[in-house]
């Protein structure tokens, strides 16, 4: 199998070249490969569809999920594959007993469950992945404002996942550690991965909230 994360999240929102997806797709079909995309920061709306394999139109084989499964609230996992993977292992089953043999000792937690079904009614209810597709543009205009900071080496951004890389200024991570510091204290909670500074706003968030926000982070990059 091939396992992908469709934009890689933590290492720093990389996005995919044009077409590198559908390629990676046509090798791995080819080849008898299993696709799987890693949709744990990926999916539910993070993109601003249910997933990235909706977003650039790749159907995997597998997708991996977590997280905003339950809006974090409570640890929670969930694997889909498809219809060929499914009946590949039902059908080779036994005519009785259990159709894929294993087990967790957490598995179908009731307390996850319950928070699985509650976010998933809001998301519906609020239409949260539609906010998160209409706040995209004006969170990578933002985003894309900042290149001309003399202290940003590159940017990146897809949905409302982006961020961008601080020159280095001594051992590699010290920019970002004393960044990480100085945007908490300013107001702005962030993911720091290196000198890379990862942003990934929340989807009740408003226009004027990502301004201020980026007028924040601003007023603190533009010192370094």
């Amino acid at each position: 199998a091939c396992i992908v994360e469709p934009v890689g999240g933590g290492i720093g929102a990389y996005v995919p070249p044009v077409g590198y997806l559908e390629r990676l797709r046509e090798i791995c079909h080819t080849h008898g490969i299993l696709l799987i995309f890693d949709e744990v920061i990926n999916g539910f709306g993070r993109l601003g569809e249910n997933f990235a394999a909706q977003r650039f139109g790749v159907q995997p084989d597998m997708i991996t999920m977590a997280k905003a499964l339950t809006n974090g609230a409570i640890p929670m996992g969930a694997t889909a594959c498809s219809a060929e993977i499914y009946k590949t292992v039902t059908e080779a089953a036994p005519e009785k007993g259990v159709e894929f043999f294993h087990g967790y000792t957490y598995t179908a937690h009731p307390a996850a469950c319950a928070a699985g079904l509650a976010t998933l009614d809001i998301y519906e209810k609020e239409a949260l992945f539609e906010r998160s597709k209409a706040l995209e543009g004006h969170f990578l205009d933002r985003l894309f404002d900042l290149k001309q900071m003399g202290a940003i080496a590159d940017i990146r951004g897809l949905g409302l996942l982006g961020a961008f890389d601080l020159k280095p200024n001594g051992g590699p991570g010290t920019t970002g550690y004393r960044a990480v510091q100085d945007l908490f204290e300013a107001g702005v909670l962030t993911k720091v991965t290196g000198d890379t500074v990862i942003l990934a706003p929340a989807f009740i968030a408003e226009e004027s909230d990502l301004d201020r926000m980026f007028d924040l982070i601003a007023g603190v990059i533009g010192k370094y």
